[in-house]
């Protein structure tokens, strides 16, 4: 086990990343902008495609995080029966489940069950497919719809916040299975799927457009809501990421033919398209 990964174990991590929050939330103009600053040029950021490319236009470093992109940068796939790319990063894993089974890196993988903590909707997926996107401090961290829907459900499963970046995934058994997260199911005319946002180290937080910040408060039990709405467009926003993290997306047999070439660490931007959805379900 690497030495990053072995500390990572031992770390207080929600007591870290409360900490994070907080210190992304500061507006004092000399810390917000150096850090600001810092990752723009340590992760190589390009401004340009942000609708506001002036550091100090930014209240606080989160504001800088969640930044909006100018209108047209990401282009969404032409094709109607597109399966869109949810997120700007790279891929981690993507293809088919397995006797319930996900691969998470070479020589590990986890369950559909303990991934969305819920008996009754693991069997819909269990020989489905997956796409799993990492995001980078670089990225832009809003998660938009990879299929138009409806919400009809959401699970807040609590767990660990260990890393997400390559060395934790492979250095960390069912690691998106242990982390704390939130599983939003919804319905389309292509059928059922899921998204996952999935919480990590010094990850100040999760929302949603349809309930503000989700995580934090983290949980201690499951906490399940069930929604009637919103109805969400193909490429609509979703959620945000207040730092970084990792979103998966899981489909029923059946519902998608994904691309061939989406292998790891292949860099993606959101509405590209993944696959092709089949034909809207009877």
């Amino acid at each position: 086990m690497r030495f990053s990964v072995a500390v990572s174990h031992m770390l207080p991590q929600h007591a870290l990343s409360a900490l994070v929050r907080v210190a992304a939330r500061w507006r004092w103009r000399p810390w917000k902008n150096w850090l600001i600053q810092r990752v723009v040029r340590g992760y190589g950021v390009d401004l340009a495609e942000a609708e506001s490319a002036d550091v100090a236009s930014y209240a606080h470093f989160d504001a800088f995080f969640t930044r909006a992109l100018k209108p047209g940068v990401r282009p969404l796939d032409a094709d109607p029966r597109s399966l869109l790319c949810p997120a700007d990063g790279r891929i981690s894993q993507a293809g088919a489940i397995r006797n319930g089974r996900i691969v998470q890196a070479k020589g590990r993988d986890y369950s559909v069950a303990e991934l969305l903590g819920d008996a009754a909707a693991t069997q819909r997926y269990a020989e489905g497919s997956f796409v799993n996107v990492y995001l980078s401090p670089r990225d832009y961290h809003r998660v938009h719809m990879p299929c138009a829907g409806r919400l009809v459900e959401t699970l807040h499963i609590p767990g660990r916040l260990f890393g997400v970046a390559p060395a934790a995934v492979a250095g960390v058994d069912r690691l998106f299975a242990r982390n704390e997260r939130l599983v939003c199911h919804f319905e389309s005319e292509h059928g059922l799927f899921v998204v996952i946002m999935v919480g990590a180290l010094l990850v100040s937080g999760i929302s949603t457009i349809w309930a503000g910040h989700a995580i934090p408060p983290y949980a201690h039990a499951p906490q399940r809501v069930r929604h009637a709405g919103p109805q969400l467009e193909a490429g609509a926003e979703m959620a945000r990421f207040h730092m970084g993290s990792t979103v998966i997306v899981l489909l029923p047999a059946g519902a998608v033919s994904l691309r061939a070439n989406l292998v790891p660490e292949l860099t993606v931007r959101m509405g590209q398209r993944l696959g092709t959805l089949s034909s809207p379900a009877n």
